[in-house]
C-alpha cells in the first residue's frame, strides 16, 4: 500500500488509517459508472472512499470533454483542489478520463495535477500514486482495444439505491465529424455478457430494482464467442430474465443501428422500460452528412414511425446540435420542423461547441456566430418546452407502474418516481419507500413532470 504523503516528504499518514479518496463527476452516465470503478480498484488496493474533500488524502476530478463548458469547469476546480493541497500537506490532485486523454500536456504544464489518466488507465491508478513526487507527476493516457473493466464490480455512488449503471461496451467507432469522444475513449469493444449478467444480478441481491445498460452506441453491441455471436437484442433478453423484479434501460442509441429486433424484444418483456434515447442531433440532410450521422432525415422519421407502431406510448427523447458549421436558416427551420412532428417527451440542447482535434475542427470553420447560435437554440427550447407539455398531456388520465426513488424535492409528503416511459411523476404518499412499485394515475402535468394520485 503506498503512503501517499510519504512522497511528499511532508507529514506521513498513519496506514493504520486507510488513505481517503474523494472523486467528482463531470458528464454523462458512462462517467459515473467509470467513477465506481475507480473506487472498487482503489479501495481494493487498500484505500477509503469519503465525500469530504476536506477530509481526503487524494482528490480526483473525473472529466468529460465532449463540450467545452464542461471542460471549462474543470480548470475552476482544479484552482479550489489546489487550496486543499495549500492547507493540508501532502494531498494529491488528478484528473481522470476524457480530458485528461485530451489535455494531458497543458494539465501537467499547470504544475498543480499530480496524476493525468486517461479512461482505459484506471487499474494503474495504484502504480501512479504510489510513484508521485513533487517534481515528478505521474500520467498513463494509453488507449485499449480490450480494456472493458468486465472482471470489476464497481463500487456502487448513488445515493438511494435503487438506480444502477452498468456498462456494456466501451469506445465507439462512429466518428461523427463534431465528436471527441473517439479520441478520448478509443475504439469500440463489447464486455462478456456473462459478466453482464452478474453485475446485474448482483446489483439486484444488493436490492437494486433497475438497471441501465451504457454504450456509446448499444445496438452496435457485439460479442463473439465459439458457441454463437451475441448481439445486443440477445443482450437485452439475457438480463430482463434476471428477475421481472428488475426494471432494464438503456443508452445510448443511434439512430442508424436500432433494429426492429430490438424493439420487438422491449415489447416482449414487461421489465424492459419502454423508452428510447434516440439523438437526432439535426433536421436537415445536409447537416447530417456533414455531421457524419450516416443516416437521413426520412430513415430518422422512419425509426420514430417504427417504435410507435410496435411500442405504443414508448417514451421518446433525443439530442441536438444548434449552429453546426455553416448551418443555414433553411437547416435550422428543418430541425425545428422535425421537432415539431415527432414530439420529443424531452430533450437535450446545446449549441455547437467545436472541438480541437475532431473531424470538424481539422475541416470546417465555425462560421455561425455566437449570437445566430443562442438565437436558433433559444427557438428550439421554446418548440421542444411545448411539445414537452403536449406530450405529458398526453397521459393525464392514464394508469403508470412507477418505480420510488424517494421523497419529492419540493415536498416531503409527495414521492418521485419514473414510469417505464421515463416520465418524472410525484404523488402524495407517506407510506412506500424507494425501491417500491406502486400504480398511480395521472391528474395533471406540468411540462416535465406528472402529478398523480395512488390507485
Amino acid at each position: 500500500m503506498p503512503n501517499v504523503a510519504d512522497h511528499y516528504g511532508l507529514r506521513k499518514i498513519d496506514m493504520s488509517n486507510k488513505p481517503k479518496v474523494y472523486i467528482e463527476t463531470y458528464g454523462c452516465q458512462m462517467n459515473v459508472n467509470d467513477t465506481e470503478v475507480v473506487f472498487s480498484i482503489l479501495i481494493s488496493a487498500g484505500y477509503e472512499r469519503t465525500e469530504d474533500i476536506s477530509d481526503a488524502d487524494v482528490i480526483f476530478a473525473n472529466t468529460c470533454s465532449v463540450r467545452d463548458n464542461a471542460e471549462q469547469r474543470i480548470w475552476g476546480r482544479i484552482e479550489q483542489f489546489n487550496l486543499q493541497k495549500k492547507n493540508r500537506d501532502g494531498v494529491i490532485v488528478g484528473i481522470l478520463g476524457c480530458m485528461a486523454e485530451r489535455l494531458k500536456d497543458k494539465l501537467l504544464g499547470t504544475k498543480k495535477v499530480d496524476i493525468v489518466a486517461g479512461p482505459d488507465a484506471y487499474r494503474s491508478l495504484p502504480r501512479l500514486l504510489e510513484a508521485v513526487r513533487p517534481d515528478s507527476p505521474q500520467i498513463d493516457v494509453l488507449l485499449s482495444r480490450e480494456e472493458t473493466y468486465g472482471d470489476i464490480t464497481p463500487v456502487r455512488i448513488d445515493k438511494n439505491g435503487v438506480s444502477a449503471f452498468i456498462s456494456i461496451m466501451r469506445g465507439c467507432n462512429n466518428v461523427c465529424s463534431y465528436c471527441v469522444v473517439p479520441y478520448t475513449r478509443g475504439v469500440e469493444r463489447s464486455r462478456d455478457p456473462h459478466t453482464i449478467v452478474r453485475e446485474a444480478e448482483d446489483v439486484f441481491a444488493k436490492g437494486y430494482k433497475e438497471v441501465t445498460l451504457l454504450g456509446q452506441n448499444v445496438d452496435s453491441y457485439l460479442w463473439k464467442c465459439d458457441s454463437g455471436d451475441i448481439n445486443f437484442t440477445a443482450l437485452l433478453g439475457m438480463v430482463a430474465k434476471v428477475s421481472p423484479e428488475l426494471r432494464i434501460r438503456f443508452s445510448t442509441s443511434n439512430p442508424q443501428d436500432i433494429s426492429d429486433e430490438v424493439l420487438y424484444t422491449m415489447a416482449a418483456h414487461d421489465n424492459i422500460c419502454k423508452h428510447i434515447h434516440l439523438p437526432v442531433q439535426s433536421g436537415s440532410d445536409r447537416m447530417l452528412e456533414k455531421m457524419r450521422r450516416r443516416y437521413s432525415r426520412e430513415w430518422y422519421l422512419q425509426r420514430v414511425a417504427r417504435i410507435r407502431e410496435i411500442l405504443p406510448g414508448c417514451g421518446l427523447t433525443t439530442d441536438v446540435i444548434a449552429g453546426f458549421c455553416s448551418e443555414t436558416e433553411e437547416d435550422h427551420k428543418l430541425t425545428l420542423s422535425l421537432f415539431d412532428e415527432v414530439c420529443f417527451d424531452t430533450a437535450f440542447m446545446f449549441y455547437y461547441s467545436e472541438r480541437p482535434g475532431t473531424i470538424a475542427a481539422r475541416n470546417y470553420p465555425d462560421d455561425v456566430d455566437i449570437e445566430t447560435k443562442t438565437r436558433r437554440l433559444n427557438e428550439i427550447i421554446e418548440l421542444q418546452n411545448k411539445k414537452s407539455l403536449e406530450s405529458y398531456r398526453k397521459d393525464v388520465g392514464k394508469r403508470f407502474k412507477v418505480l420510488v426513488e424517494g421523497p419529492s424535492k419540493k415536498n416531503p409528503e409527495e414521492l418521485c418516481g419514473r414510469a417505464s416511459n421515463n416520465k418524472m411523476c410525484v404523488f402524495p404518499d407517506v407510506f412506500h419507500k424507494a425501491g417500491d412499485y406502486v400504480e398511480v394515475e395521472v391528474l395533471s402535468c406540468t411540462s416535465a413532470t406528472l402529478i398523480c394520485r395512488l390507485v
